[in-house]
């Protein structure tokens, strides 16, 4: 009989999990641009711990094991970042990522009164762009991250996010 992979609020002890996940799932994404400074593999475990504890954070379990995150916080604009989204690789492409992004935003509209959410994944990114987009979310801009990645900025309002349930 095979486990479920369940959806929860992540806890401080899943910081570490979160922590070596990421960076696992990262690898991909610094090898489409040549860069492994990206900030998902350079982030230190102290920060993941603190933003599970101050940030909105969610996890995919199969057991015990963290196969999936994602975090979000509300910006002073009422819109809210959504980031770090990743899951496993042995487990992608089942909608893993689809349920960790509607939970963060279920939280982030209901709890703390999200009106947009914002996400920046980049440009070469054509697997994230495509979930992106699937679940209603539209580019609206450019930019570049710290780590000098050029990156698309997509948004949608909150109120939508109940429709890709």
């Amino acid at each position: 009989m095979g486990m479920s992979v369940t959806i929860s609020a992540a806890t401080g002890q899943d910081a570490e999990q979160i922590f070596r996940l990421q960076y696992l799932c990262f690898q991909s994404e610094a090898a489409l641009y040549g860069n492994y400074r990206i900030d998902p593999l350079v982030q230190s475990l102290d920060s993941v711990r603190e933003e599970v504890a101050e940030d909105c954070v969610f996890v995919a379990r199969l057991g015990e094991e963290v196969v999936g995150s994602v975090r979000g916080h509300l910006g002073e604009d009422g819109a809210a970042s959504i980031g770090k989204l990743c899951v496993h690789p042995r487990l992608q492409g089942h909608g893993i990522g689809a349920r960790l992004l509607r939970a963060a935003e279920a939280a982030l509209a209901g709890e703390r009164g999200a009106t947009r959410f914002r996400l920046h994944t980049g440009h070469r990114s054509e697997s994230g762009l495509r979930l992106y987009r699937r679940v209603g979310y539209e580019a609206v801009g450019t930019s570049q991250g710290a780590d000098g990645v050029p990156m698309i900025v997509l948004e949608k309002p909150a109120g939508t996010y109940a429709a890709t349930a």
